[in-house]
């Protein structure tokens, strides 16, 4: 089955700032306490899963500055090609 773009649960498409929305949501559920071992589980798998998608997001934005940053031995600015757009930005 392929991913859903309409689904916000879904890590693999779900915007970056979407999946820290919905991050807080589960952090806020699973401090509440009142959820069954089973759910409990299930949010806590779905939020380990949208931490990392998240951090491997801010990881190439990073990796974007820096090549936007980057200077030679000169102090001149440097350019290397990038992709401006990528499957992976959504």
């Amino acid at each position: 089955m392929s991913p859903d773009p309409r689904d916000p649960t879904d890590v693999t498409v779900a915007s970056f700032e979407a999946s820290i929305a919905r991050l807080t949501e589960i952090v806020d559920q699973l401090e509440r306490g009142d959820l069954a071992l089973e759910e409990s589980l299930r949010l806590f798998e779905e939020g380990v899963k949208l931490s990392r998608t998240s951090q491997e997001r801010l990881d190439r934005a990073q990796k974007r500055v820096e090549e936007l940053l980057r200077v030679d031995d000169e102090g001149r600015a440097t350019t290397a090609p990038f992709p401006t757009t990528t499957d992976d930005d959504r």
